[in-house]
Parts: C-alpha cells; structure tokens; sequence
C-alpha cells in the first residue's frame, strides 16, 4: 500500500445549494454521460453515498480525490448520486450501469453499497470495485477502503475533554450502525482518558432502516440543541450531512463543534460557522480513492482490505483552525495520544 498523505478536502458553494442538490436527489446515474468508449479517454466512477455531494463531509472527500485522479492521471471522472428513500435494487442499478459504461474503478461510496457490490462485482469480473467503510464483502476484484475511526475520534476526545469548560461534551451520530458506534467509542474513552469526572452525552439521530440521520441538518441541530441545553460546550457529530445541523446549533450558543470525515473548518458551506470548529476528524478518504483509481490505471488494481490509520495519517485531526492552534495544551495533549496510540500504548476501542 502507498503511503498516503493528509486528506485533500473540497469545498462547496453555500450550504443552501448542498441542501438544494439532496433535496431532489442531485445528479442521477445519467450523469456519468458517454462512455469511455466512446470518449476514448479512461474513465473512474463513484456513487455516492446518503447526503450525496455537498454534504461537506464524506462524499465530499470522495469526490476530492476524484478530482485529483482527473487533473493528476487525467482520466474522465463520473459520479452517481443516490436518490430518497432508495432500495438495494437501486444501487445494483446505478452500479451495473456505471460498469457497463466501461469505468474502473467503481467505487461505493459508504457501507451501504456492500449488498449491491456483492451482486454486480461477479458480474464484470475485469472491473475493480472499490468500497469505502466495508469489509463485509470480499472478492477478487473488491478492494475494502477502510479507515480506523476510532483513532481519530479518540484524539478528539482527548481535545474536547481539555477545551470544555463545563465538564460535558455530546456525541451525535447519525445512524446507530456499527461504524459511528466506532466514533463514539473512540471519542467517549479519549474523553474520560484525559478528564474522569467528564460526562458524554451520546445521541443518535435515526435507526436502520431509516437512515435519514446522515442527510437532515435539521435532525443533528435539534439534538446538538438539547445537549447544549444539558450543559454540552463541545459537540462532536459523526452524521454525515445531518452534521452540519449540530455545527450551527453549537455556533449559535457560542459553543465549539468538532467536524467529521474532511476538515469542516474549510468547508466553503460551512463558512459561517468556521469560527466554532474546533477541530475535524478526517479521513483520508480522498486518497482512498485516488490510491485505487491510480492502481488500476498503473495496471496493478489493489484488492482486498487497505486499511488506514493514524499511522499514516490515514485518519487525524485537523489544525486549521487559529484558535486551536493557541491552544498549546490541547495540542500537545493530542499529540502525545497519538503517539501512544501509534506506539501501541493505548488501544482504543471499536464499541462503545
């Protein structure tokens, strides 16, 4: 596996047209227009995940590398957006249908995709398909993009627990799926591993099969409100799109945020709100992606688990924040987690 670099994120407009975009389903598998073959150029493909792009999180980042495999290995890039209230016999369409146009890689963008994948990637077995967030299918031609989450989430308890005045902090997750309960894990033991007496509020948007707490910002702002109103001055979201709701609801009250996924502080959608982010959790996700498209067209398709920690700065915390960066105590905490997590002194928790 490539050694990879810090995440690359991509910004959005405004957040009204993020909303706007997954209001009506944004762009539909169509939009991946002419095949390569009739372009003659080589083309790479992702379907997004819940939310969609512009949700300045998740599919965002994907989308980020994307991008950069289209300016650095100048291929055709063509995307598919998921549509409301979608079945499994959805994604199998938008899938086959990226494939049969001749892309590879194609890549699902969030664990969702793993019953679809497993249907169409027999099916075209010279395509490699890629899926973030999932190990639970396998095959010759899979590559499993996955990411230690808790790491990072432990490194951001370890910063709210130190910029908390109050003593409480809340975690929002926006599904209560076996992937955010690795956020709140992480998250609640840095938190109690830095301050004791701390107390997490936990709270969690929506149940499988209604996975509408990755997608509704007005979802995470209700319960980012209630946990505030419980005493919370740091709220950490891992909600996808829904988490932007907990951001404007912390920045209201005055109060810090810590973002997911990319780094939020730079988010074009977010600008409003970027003096309350403290921090993001990201994941490298972008070069998750630019990493597969490039083995596939070095010849060399990557399959099978390619997993990212903090190790190589597959998952951290971001800086860009100045008012985290004058907090030299909180930094030189995270700092010092980090290594002890690298050094295999602390292992962090996968459930809460």
């Amino acid at each position: 596996m490539r050694r990879i670099t810090r995440i690359a994120t991509v910004g959005i407009a405004s957040a009204a047209l993020a909303l706007s975009a997954t209001a009506c389903g944004g762009k539909k598998s169509s939009d991946a227009s002419s095949s390569p073959s009739e372009s003659g150029q080589k083309s790479a493909a992702i379907a997004y995940d819940i939310g969609g792009r512009g949700d300045q999180s998740f599919n965002d980042a994907a989308y980020a590398g994307l991008k950069k495999a289209e300016t650095d290995l100048k291929i055709k890039g063509a995307e598919a957006e998921p549509t409301d209230g979608e079945g499994e016999a959805d994604k199998v369409q938008r899938l086959t249908e990226l494939a049969r146009k001749g892309n590879n890689p194609v890549i699902g963008v969030g664990f969702a995709y793993a019953p679809a994948i497993k249907k169409v990637a027999p099916k075209f077995p010279n395509t490699t398909f890629g899926i973030i967030d999932d190990t639970s299918v396998t095959g010759e031609n899979i590559a499993n993009l996955v990411f230690n989450e808790e790491q990072g989430s432990y490194l951001a308890g370890v910063a709210a627990a130190k910029a908390s005045k109050t003593g409480t902090v809340g975690f929002i997750g926006g599904v209560e799926v076996p992937l955010i309960k690795k956020f709140e894990a992480g998250f609640a033991q840095g938190v109690k591993d830095t301050n004791p007496n701390a107390k997490v509020l936990s709270a969690y948007l929506t149940q499988p099969p209604n996975f509408d707490g990755f997608a509704k910002p007005d979802l995470g702002k209700a319960a980012a409100q209630g946990q505030l109103d419980a005493g919370a001055d740091v709220i950490y979201a891992a909600a996808g799109l829904a988490g932007s709701g907990a951001i404007e609801a912390a920045s209201a009250k005055g109060k810090w945020a810590i973002g997911v996924d990319s780094d939020q502080y730079n988010q074009a959608g977010l600008a409003k709100y970027k003096d309350s982010i403290l921090t993001s959790v990201t994941k490298d996700v972008s070069d998750s992606v630019f990493n597969l498209i490039k083995s596939v067209e070095d010849g060399k398709p990557t399959t099978g688990e390619i997993r990212y920690g903090l190790d190589k700065d597959g998952v951290g915390l971001a800086d860009s924040n100045p008012k985290y960066k004058e907090m030299t105590d909180v930094i030189a905490a995270v700092e010092k987690a980090k290594a002890d997590i690298i050094a295999k002194k602390i292992t962090v928790k996968t459930a809460p």
